[in-house]
């Protein structure tokens, strides 16, 4: 048998192996928490998992925030339609901080410590996936009173600003980001560090390797095999 016969044997052979793997990766034969997923959600899920065991900042939130029990806030910021100013001033209400709807505007007027603590505890509560205390103290569903909440301190935070409040609009900002927006995005999934899943990130990046090698030493020596060369 010729080189040229033998690559491209070679290559044919990878190429084959190449897509029966791809198609095992794309069946649902990898555990997951709902049942069986395929190995793209597999994969997805068990980095949402590390990714989610590494962003828990919400104590140290928690801590910043309590020099602010007893500082008043008065503002009026406008949310992004009437329903979520009204479900807002609801929540707002519930935890002892005085709010009023007027169309989409919202004008809140209490205790900035109290609204800090209650938005916090949510957040804590939800990213430890435990909503349904949530939903019960509000009336509404626990994603919507997280939503609600985000959209809430990224507007007090630039109302803030305006008013030359830096420090305070800097807490809305670091709470926004560092405690709403992980809880209410990984909320349902479990979270996991990353040192106790080493050996399988490693081979999963290690295969990742292997595997886009193994489809362009494929397509080489197959080309090669039928005489076609890449130069420049």
């Amino acid at each position: 048998m010729s080189m040229q016969s033998k690559l491209k044997t070679r290559g044919i052979l990878m190429l084959i192996s190449f897509m029966v793997v791809l198609g095992l990766i794309f069946s649902p034969i990898f555990p997951g928490s709902g049942g069986k997923v395929n190995g793209l959600d597999f994969m997805d899920n068990l980095f949402n998992m590390i990714s989610k065991g590494s962003s828990y900042f919400i104590p140290k939130e928690i801590s910043d925030s309590e020099k602010y029990a007893g500082k008043m806030i008065d503002v009026k910021v406008a949310m992004k339609d009437d329903k979520q100013a009204g479900e807002t001033a609801q929540i707002l209400g519930t935890v002892g901080v005085q709010a009023a709807a007027s169309g989409k505007d919202l004008t809140v007027s209490g205790d900035m410590g109290a609204m800090l603590k209650a938005s916090l505890a949510d957040a804590d509560a939800m990213f430890k996936n435990d909503g349904q205390p949530i939903a019960d103290r509000y009336g509404l569903p626990e994603k919507a009173v997280m939503y609600n909440w985000h959209t809430l301190f990224g507007v007090v935070g630039k109302e803030m600003t305006k008013q030359e409040k830096f420090a305070e609009a800097k807490t809305f900002a670091n709470i926004q980001k560092k405690a709403l927006e992980p809880s209410y995005n990984y909320y349902g999934v479990e979270a996991k560090n990353w040192k106790d899943n080493m050996v399988l990130i490693i081979v999963a990046l290690a295969f990742y390797v292997v595997y886009t090698l193994w489809y362009g030493f494929g397509l080489m020596w197959l080309f090669e095999g039928l005489g076609l060369k890449i130069g420049h």
